[in-house]
C-alpha cells in the first residue's frame, strides 16, 4: 500500500512534468479567399465516332416498316388511277455495282393492281371505260444515300421490271395476257414505288434517337477510382458529320463529338447532358484520332483528407522534441496554396504552410513547390519552436504535402477501356477502340479546388449489327 501511495503521486507529476514540455503555437490563420462558384478554362475534347450500319440492318428495317399491302390510292377521281401494290417477299438491299460508294440497290418483289380509268365527260355525261390490270415481278431500284438531319435520305429511282407471271388485264372478269400493254402501265404507279422506298428507308433510318440515347448512356458521370470518390462527366457541345459512303456491305458516316470532360473529385456530379441543344453539323473530313482534354478536379475538402493520411504515423523532430500531424486543411489565398497542419506533441496548435502546386508527370503526383512557413508561424516558431522551423524539418513535411492521381488516372484509363472493348450502349450498338498514354498540360487553382488538365489521344469506333 505504500508502494501504491508513492507510486499515484510519482505518476502525476510526471504527467505534469511532460505537459509542461509541450508549447502552445498560438498562430494567426492566413484566412481563405471568399468562395465563388468553381469556374476553370476548359478546352474542349474531339471525339471521333466512326460508324458503321450494315445493309442487313437497313433492309431488316425497311422489311419491318413495309409488310403487305405497301401502297394504296383508292381515288380514281383525281388522276384516273387507282394503284395497290403488296410486297410478295423480303426486300433486298444491297450496294449498287454501278456507284457502289453512294447508291443503294434494291431489290421488291411485289404484285399491283391498278384500275385506270379513260374517257370524258361532256354536257353533264360521262362517257368513261375502266380498265383493270394486275402485274406480278420483281422490281429493281437504285437509290442515291445521303444523311440529312440526322436521318438517311434516299432518291430513288425506278431501273427495272422483271415478270414473274405474264402480265393481265381483267376482261369481263377474266384475266387476259396483255405483255405488250404492261410496261408503259409501269409509268403510272413507278413513282409510287419509288416514293414509298424513300419514305420507309427514311423513318427506319432515322439515326437521332439512336445516336442521342447512346450519347445520353455515355454522358452520364461514373465512377472512375472508388477510393478517390473519382468521376468522369463527358458533355457534348456540338456533333459534326460527314456525307455518307458505301463500302461492300456497309454504310459508314464519321461523326465527331466536341465535348468538355472532366474528372470530378468528392460526391457524384450531376449529368450535364441536354438532348434539345445537341446540333448535328456537316463537315467535309473528320480525322481518325481522337483528342480528349480531363479536367482532373480534386476539391480543396478531398485533397486535405489525402495529404492527411500521407502524415498518418510520421514524427517530425529529433530528439525528445517531436510532432505529428493529425489534421491538414488547404485553401487558396492570393495566388498559392495555404497548407494548415494541426500538430501535436513537443508543440500543441496549427502550422501554415504556403507554396505553389505542381504536377510530376514521372509519379503522376500533385505537390507543393517551394513550401515555406507563413510569415506570422515563422515569426512564433523563432521565438518557441526554432527546431521546428529548421529546413530539414520543413523538407520532410514538404514530402507528405502532395497526393498522387496516378491510381486515378489508371483506374480512369482502365474504366474508359470498358467503354471501348465492345460496349453496347443499346441493342445492336457497339464500341470499340484504344487510347494512349495519358500526357499533363496544365494546372489551373480557383477558389474552390485544384484543376489538373491532361490529355489522351486514342481511337473510337461506333458499330451498328443487328439494330432493332
Amino acid at each position: 500500500m505504500k508502494f501504491l501511495s508513492f507510486s499515484v503521486p510519482f505518476i502525476l507529476l510526471t504527467l505534469l512534468l511532460s505537459c509542461s514540455t509541450s508549447q502552445k503555437l498560438a498562430t494567426l490563420k492566413p484566412e481563405p479567399d471568399d468562395a465563388s462558384p468553381l469556374i476553370y478554362d476548359s478546352n474542349p475534347s474531339f471525339i471521333n465516332l466512326p460508324i458503321t450500319v450494315k445493309l442487313k440492318d437497313i433492309e431488316n428495317q425497311t422489311n419491318n416498316l413495309l409488310n403487305g399491302l405497301i401502297y394504296e390510292d383508292n381515288n380514281i377521281e383525281d388522276d384516273d388511277i387507282e394503284i395497290k401494290i403488296w410486297k410478295q417477299a423480303p426486300i433486298k438491299i444491297q450496294n449498287d455495282p454501278a456507284n457502289a460508294d453512294k447508291r443503294l440497290k434494291t431489290i421488291l418483289p411485289l404484285k399491283a393492281n391498278i384500275k385506270y380509268r379513260i374517257g370524258t365527260k361532256k354536257m353533264g355525261v360521262e362517257f368513261y371505260d375502266t380498265r383493270e390490270f394486275n402485274l406480278n415481278g420483281i422490281v429493281t431500284l437504285s437509290s442515291e444515300a445521303t444523311l440529312t438531319n440526322w436521318k438517311l435520305n434516299t432518291k430513288t429511282e425506278f431501273k427495272s421490271l422483271d415478270w414473274n407471271e405474264s402480265p393481265t388485264m381483267t376482261v369481263f372478269g377474266k384475266n387476259m395476257p396483255i405483255t405488250y400493254l404492261a410496261n408503259p402501265a409501269i409509268s403510272m404507279f413507278k413513282s409510287k414505288i419509288e416514293k414509298s422506298i424513300d419514305e420507309a428507308i427514311e423513318k427506319s433510318m432515322d439515326f437521332k434517337p439512336n445516336v442521342l440515347f447512346a450519347l445520353e448512356k455515355i454522358c452520364t458521370p461514373f465512377q472512375m477510382n472508388e477510393t478517390y470518390e473519382s468521376w468522369l462527366r463527358i458533355t457534348p457541345i456540338e456533333i459534326y458529320s460527314t456525307n455518307a459512303k458505301l463500302k461492300n456491305d456497309s454504310f459508314l458516316l464519321d461523326m465527331g463529338i466536341k465535348c468538355n470532360m472532366e474528372t470530378v473529385i468528392g460526391k457524384k456530379p450531376e449529368s450535364k447532358f441536354n438532348a434539345s441543344k445537341i446540333v448535328l453539323k456537316p463537315i467535309a473530313k473528320i480525322p481518325n484520332q481522337i483528342t480528349t482534354n480531363i479536367a482532373a478536379i480534386s476539391s480543396y475538402v478531398d485533397a486535405s483528407k489525402i495529404m492527411t493520411k500521407n502524415f498518418a504515423g510520421q514524427e517530425f523532430g529529433s530528439g525528445s522534441k517531436k510532432v505529428t500531424v493529425k489534421n491538414v486543411e488547404i485553401w487558396h489565398k492570393d495566388g498559392k496554396m495555404v497548407i494548415a497542419l494541426d500538430i501535436l506533441g513537443s508543440v500543441n496548435g496549427t502550422i501554415y504552410l504556403n507554396g505553389f502546386p505542381q504536377y510530376n508527370p514521372k509519379t503522376k503526383e500533385i505537390y507543393f513547390e517551394k513550401l515555406d512557413y507563413v510569415l506570422d508561424t515563422k515569426s512564433k516558431l523563432m521565438r518557441t519552436a526554432n527546431w521546428l522551423a529548421q529546413g530539414f524539418i520543413l523538407k520532410k513535411m514538404e514530402e507528405n504535402c502532395r497526393y498522387s492521381i496516378q491510381s486515378n488516372l489508371d483506374e480512369g484509363k482502365k474504366t474508359m477501356a470498358t467503354y471501348l472493348k465492345n460496349y453496347s450502349p443499346m441493342p445492336g450498338v457497339f464500341i470499340n477502340g484504344k487510347m494512349e498514354d495519358i500526357q499533363f498540360d496544365k494546372i489551373q487553382l480557383t477558389n474552390q479546388a485544384i484543376i489538373a488538365f491532361i490529355k489522351i489521344n486514342g481511337t473510337v469506333n461506333v458499330s451498328v449489327d443487328g439494330l432493332k
